[in-house]
C-alpha cells in the first residue's frame, strides 16, 4: 500500500496562494495517477485536480481550472492554488491510482490531508 503524505497547508489570506506537495517516502509517484480532492466544512468530498502517470494528461474541475495547477517534480505532486478565497476552505487529500485515467475515477491511496484556510 502507497503511504502518501500531503503538506503545504496552513492559514492563508484571500487573495493570496498556496503550494500543497503530495509524496510517498521511499516511492517513485511517477508510475502513479495522482488526484487532489478538497473537503470542505459541512461539504463531501470532491475531485479538483488529477495528473496522470507520467504527467501526459491533466484534469481539472471546472470550478477550478483557472486558478489550480498540478504538477510533478522531485518524486512529488504539487497542488498550485492562487487567488485563494474563503470557499477553498478546507482539507486537501491526495491519492493514488494506477494506470493512466485521470478524472472522477476511483483511487485506491490516500493520505490523511492538509487543511488550508482562507481567512484573514
Amino acid at each position: 500500500q502507497l503511504q502518501l503524505v500531503e503538506s503545504g497547508g496552513g492559514l492563508v489570506q484571500p487573495g493570496g496562494w498556496v503550494e500543497l506537495s503530495c509524496a510517498a517516502s521511499g516511492r517513485n509517484l511517477d508510475t502513479y495517477t495522482i488526484g487532489w480532492f478538497r473537503q470542505a466544512p459541512g461539504k463531501e468530498r470532491e475531485a479538483v485536480a488529477c495528473v496522470s502517470n507520467r504527467g501526459v494528461t491533466k484534469w481539472y474541475d471546472d470550478s477550478v481550472k483557472d486558478r489550480f495547477t498540478i504538477s510533478r517534480r522531485n518524486d512529488a505532486v504539487f497542488l498550485h492554488i492562487h487567488s485563494l478565497n474563503p470557499d477553498d476552505t478546507g482539507v486537501y487529500y491526495c491519492a493514488a491510482r494506477g494506470g493512466f485515467l485521470c478524472g472522477k475515477v476511483q483511487f485506491d491511496d490516500w493520505g490523511r490531508g492538509t487543511q488550508v484556510t482562507v481567512s484573514s
